[in-house]
Formats: C-alpha cells, sequence, structure tokens
C-alpha cells in the first residue's frame, strides 16, 4: 500500500475513549499541535459499560482529573441525570462524589470539546503501526497509509485491541457495542518490544424501562446540598431521574447453576483474566454460594432513551438463559431485554514496561495510558490519560515530568500499583489501596495538586479564581474554627447537646474532636455563615482529625526518604552479593527508580531493601 503524509503534530494519541481525550485536550491545551485518531468519531468518550462516573474510590480520581486541569469532571457535571456522595455515614477518607449520566449526551459534549480545542485535530482511521527512527517515535501509519508525523506518541486503544466479544457459544470480532475491533496494532507492539496479555470484562443487558414494574422495586434518589465533581463549578447539577434497587433469588440462582455448562467462565470458552471486583453474576453465584441475594441497581442510560442499565447481573450466558434469568428477578418479571449481555476479550500490555511518567521502558517518547494497560474503569483510564498527556507534552518542553506520589494523590497510588507490582487482572481502583487515604480526601483534591500545574497554560484565569477563592475561604475557616468559643454561649452549648467535662477555655475546633457536629455548632454561635457547605464539611474533617494527619505526615516523610534515593539506571542486580534469586529476578524485570519503589515490589522483602542500601553507600564512597 502506497504511504502518504497525513499531517505533521507534535503529539499524536492512538484512541478516543476516556484516556485518549484526556491525553488530547491536556497536550493541546499545553500549546502543542495534536492530532487524535480513533477507530470511530461516534465512539468518543463511549461510556460502554455504566454510563456513570466517580464511586469509591472513583470520584477521588475524578476530582483529581479536574484540580490538573482535566476534562471528565466538568462533562459529568454539564449530563449528569443524577448526583449522590457514597459512604457519607462512615468517615471522611472513604466518601466520594457519584453521579449517573446521559451516555449520548456525554459522547457528544465530549466531542464537542474535543471540536472546539485549539490546536487539536480529530481522525477517523485505523492505527497500524507506531513509527520509530533512533530509539524515539516518529510518527503514527494507519491501515489506509496514513502517516501521522510527530514527536511523540500516546497510544489509549481501550479494549479494542484484537477484541472479541462472547455471549454463549457465540464469539465475534468487535468491539464494545457492535464497534469495530482493532485488529492492526498488536503485532507492532509485540515488534516494539511489549509484553502483550489477554484480558477480560463485561457488561450486563439494557431493559426497555417500559417492561419495568418499578413498583416492586426499592427508589434510589439522587441528593441536594453536594458540591458538584467540577471545582470550576459552585452548584451540583440537578437530580432529574431515579434509580431503582432490587435483588436476585433462589429462582435466578438455580437457572445460573443450572447452566453451568453454557457459561463460557465455566465451559472453557473464555481463558483470559477478568475483573475480580466487578465479576459476573454467575462467578458471584458460584464464588458466594452461601448468599441468598444479590443486589442489583436499574440505572437509566439518557434522558432520551428507554434503556436501564442492570448493574450487578453482568453475564455472557446464552441470549436464552440470560431472559429467564433477568425474568427471574422481582420487577422484571416481564421485561424486554433491548440489548443483551456479553463479555469481551482485548489484548493490553504488562504495565512493568513502562516507567512512572507512563513512557514505554524501550521506546523513547511513546506512552501508553487506560485499559492497554491493564486497568478497568473511565476514571482509571481518564487519569492515566491526563498524566501521559501532561508528561509527553513536559517532555518536549524539556521540562521534568509529573509523577505523583503515593502521598499526594489516588493517580499516584493508581500508577504506582501498575509500574511497580504490575496487575494479573483488570485493576481497579479502591480506597483501600491508599495507604494515606485521609490526606487524600477528594474534598481536597485541588489543595493538593492544582499548584502543580501553576506554571503552566492549565491555569486559566477560571482555575485560577477558583483555587484562590476556595482555598482562602479554607483558611479563613480554620482560624476560625480555632477561635475560643464565648464561656457564656459555650455552657449553654455543651448543656444542649450533652459534652462531658471540662469546656473553659475550649474553640470551635476543639468541640469538633469531642464529637460536636460543625452544623450545630455553625448554627449555635453564628460563625461561618457565609462559607460553603463543602468547605465548612473539609475545614471540619481537618480539624477533626489533625491528630492522625500529623502522625501520618510524619509517615510520608519517612517514606519520602527512601524515595529520594534514586537508582542508577544501569544497575546489575545480578551482582548485588546478598540479593535473593527471587529480588534480584523482580527488580531487573521491574528497574525501579527509586529505593522506596524497589520497596514495594512484589518478592523485594525488607532485607533485600537494606542490601540495596549498604550497595547504594557503598557504591558512592567508591
Amino acid at each position: 500500500m502506497k504511504k502518504f503524509e497525513e499531517g505533521k503534530f507534535d503529539i499524536v494519541v492512538v484512541g478516543a475513549g476516556h484516556a485518549g481525550c484526556e491525553a488530547a485536550l491536556v497536550c493541546a491545551r499545553l500549546g502543542f499541535k495534536t492530532a487524535i485518531l480513533t477507530l470511530n468519531l461516534d465512539s468518543i468518550a463511549f461510556m460502554a459499560c455504566n454510563p456513570s462516573i466517580g464511586g469509591t474510590a472513583k470520584g477521588h480520581l475524578v476530582r483529581e482529573i479536574d484540580a490538573l486541569g482535566g476534562e471528565m469532571a466538568k462533562n459529568a457535571d454539564k449530563t449528569a441525570l443524577q448526583i449522590r456522595i457514597l459512604n457519607e455515614g462512615k468517615g471522611e477518607a472513604v466518601q466520594s462524589l457519584r453521579c449517573q449520566c446521559d451516555k449520548n449526551a456525554y459522547h457528544r459534549e465530549m466531542k464537542r470539546t474535543l471540536e472546539n480545542t485549539q490546536n487539536l485535530s480529530i481522525l477517523q482511521g485505523e492505527c497500524k503501526k507506531i513509527l520509530t527512527k533512533a530509539g524515539k517515535v516518529c510518527g503514527v501509519e494507519t491501515t489506509y497509509g496514513g502517516v501521522l508525523k510527530c514527536r511523540a506518541a500516546i497510544i489509549a486503544t481501550g479494549v479494542y485491541l484484537n477484541a472479541q466479544t462472547i455471549t454463549g457459544e457465540v464469539k465475534q470480532k468487535s468491539g464494545p457495542s457492535g464497534f469495530a475491533p482493532a485488529n492492526a496494532l498488536t503485532s507492532n507492539l509485540i515488534k516494539l518490544g511489549f509484553n502483550v496479555r489477554r484480558f477480560k470484562t463485561g457488561t450486563p443487558a439494557r431493559l426497555d424501562s417500559r417492561s419495568i414494574n418499578f413498583e416492586r422495586c426499592v427508589r434510589q434518589c439522587g441528593e441536594e446540598n453536594v458540591p458538584a465533581f467540577s471545582f470550576l463549578n459552585a452548584t451540583a447539577p440537578e437530580n432529574v431521574r431515579e434509580c431503582y434497587i432490587t435483588y436476585t433469588n433462589k429462582n435466578t440462582h438455580d437457572i445460573i447453576l443450572n447452566n453451568l455448562d453454557r457459561a463460557p467462565l465455566y465451559n472453557g470458552s473464555i481463558t483470559s483474566s477478568g475483573p475480580r471486583y466487578c465479576p459476573s453474576i454467575e462467578t458471584k453465584v458460584v464464588r458466594f454460594a452461601d448468599k441468598e441475594r444479590h443486589q442489583l441497581f436499574l440505572e437509566p442510560e439518557g434522558a432520551d432513551t428507554n434503556e436501564i442499565y442492570v448493574q450487578g447481573l453482568s453475564t455472557s450466558m446464552p441470549h436464552d438463559v440470560q431472559k429467564q434469568m433477568y425474568r427471574s428477578v422481582e420487577g422484571l418479571e416481564n421485561c424486554e431485554i433491548m440489548r443483551y449481555a456479553y463479555a469481551i476479550e482485548y489484548d493490553c500490555i504488562d504495565t512493568l514496561d513502562i516507567l512512572p511518567t507512563l513512557e514505554f521502558k524501550k521506546i523513547g517518547n511513546l506512552y501508553t495510558a487506560g485499559q492497554i494497560n491493564g486497568t478497568s474503569g473511565y476514571e482509571e483510564a481518564a487519569a492515566q490519560g491526563l498524566i501521559a498527556g501532561i508528561n509527553a507534552s513536559f517532555k518536549l518542553m524539556k521540562k521534568p515530568p509529573l509523577i505523583l506520589g503515593r502521598d499526594e494523590a489516588y493517580i499516584g497510588v493508581l500508577i504506582d500499583d501498575l509500574v511497580t507490582k504490575g496487575t494479573e487482572e483488570p485493576y481497579r481502583m479502591m480506597t483501600s489501596r491508599a495507604e494515606y487515604s485521609l490526606v487524600l480526601r477528594h474534598d481536597t483534591a485541588d489543595f493538593r495538586l492544582t499548584p502543580k500545574i501553576m506554571d503552566t497554560l492549565l491555569f486559566d484565569e477560571a482555575r485560577k479564581l477558583s483555587y484562590l477563592t476556595r482555598k482562602s475561604a479554607f483558611e479563613c475557616s480554620i482560624d476560625e474554627l480555632n477561635k475560643k468559643a464565648p464561656y457564656d454561649k459555650l455552657k449553654e452549648f455543651a448543656g444542649e447537646f450533652s459534652l462531658a467535662g471540662g469546656i473553659q477555655g475550649a474553640t470551635y475546633a476543639d468541640l469538633i474532636r469531642r464529637g460536636a457536629k460543625c452544623v450545630d455548632i455553625r448554627q449555635f454561635f453564628g460563625i461561618l455563615q457565609n462559607v460553603s457547605r463543602e468547605i465548612v464539611k473539609t475545614a471540619e474533617a481537618t480539624v477533626k482529625y489533625a491528630g492522625y494527619i500529623t502522625k501520618m505526615q510524619t509517615a510520608i516523610e519517612r517514606a519520602k526518604k527512601m524515595e529520594q534515593k534514586v537508582l542508577p539506571e544501569d544497575i546489575n542486580y545480578n551482582e548485588i552479593n546478598g540479593l535473593r534469586l527471587e529480588a534480584r529476578e523482580k527488580l531487573e524485570r521491574v528497574r525501579p527508580v527509586t529505593l522506596g519503589q524497589a520497596g514495594r515490589i512484589y518478592g523485594v522483602n525488607p532485607a533485600d531493601v537494606t542490601v540495596l542500601m549498604v550497595w547504594l553507600a557503598t557504591s558512592r564512597k567508591k
């Protein structure tokens, strides 16, 4: 096939899912001539699974993306059908936003944003090769022979690489929701030196809302007085739709168990690794045989469609079994299936092949982001896309890369887990993965991360105003809470709210640490009257957990000392006496950047880290 020059760019992004969109937008906004190559313009920011954004830990990622100048939070606010805060009855560290979005509107709004962003070109086509010269990226070639010359490339191909959908006995070469797969690139990635593996995920059926008896289900409404996802928006979007809860039952489980021989997950049709934390219903029924029922959420796909997403009932069973299974659930007795559930297999890479910047170790200026890195979820993908875009841009600027620590962001935890530990199954972000979750609360994301983009074009006037206004309000609130409360009113307050012990000289912060609610203090003493509800909650959590946060900061400083000990790039672990064989193999495979990273590798124990510390000290003396 004859090659021709499609165009000259600074950066080319391959793929326009949630990772690709964030990567392309940030590169263009940082002033680089950028192209985004997608198999189909109709699949830009497509929500192949649940059209929701956020959730436990994932909501943290979205607000961090926003704090760093990304788009996902703004797009979620524009297209939200319902918004809530999860875990509000639990500790502040695990609370996070979640919104049900309009699937089609989300795609349209993101596509419109891409189309109207300066420096950004959109092209429909399939990537065939990543072109290199002298060990660096020099272009991207399409299956039609077009060459997009560039200085850097970001691969964000999602679940499309050699994608195959599986439903019962039927296997089809297809991407999600009937979109075409990308069959040309995998062989090129292998030639470039990537280790490629095969993962699986899946999605439930979509039902016609008119065929569901919602009166037999539990209504789940949105919440008022919650913050917007984006720090740039003062108020949250309106709640315009409701969700519902129902449950599987013994009949549902019997249908599944009686048809396990036809289940691809159990008859050998599927051999790839699936997600541990979002399993199919057949996996849940087999694995948790003692459970009498499993919770299901009925969630709208959009304002302009009758389609209802059935969260919790993902499956790859044959269509006839699916129909029986869904109709056995209370409220779904007469349901009509509009789209059947399916599993999808796809190629992805071993993330031990990439650096903490998300750059490929063997090819300069080549980055990967999203589900090609073995993750699951729109939020994880968008976070990686943003960081890959920032680091590709910073490298072309000759600026130091942006590498977020585990103590700085959930994004830092996500990427460190991928490049240090790797993943043998689709990775999902959870609050339990973050050892410093108390200082990584979703409401403090802009305070933690926005300063990191202040010297870039991402820190525009709107973000500057939002950041400075919120920061000033927060600092003033902390100062106010640390003031002593008037003694005469203190006695009255202590009696009304049953506070035990001495109160003389107590500050408002002392009252909070003794169990008083800031909302009661605010109303009773008349303080913080012109401060937003979210800032008041942030200030309350900060003073309430001040002692724990101080202890955590001490642990963070101790860990940072290990992160500051940089390991030489050319170190030969096989020549270091005292390292165990397993440790040598793992260290050679990962090639950690710092001593701290080395200590987090599976198979490297504290004794091995001590050996490395001694070796480093001896090497410096020599």
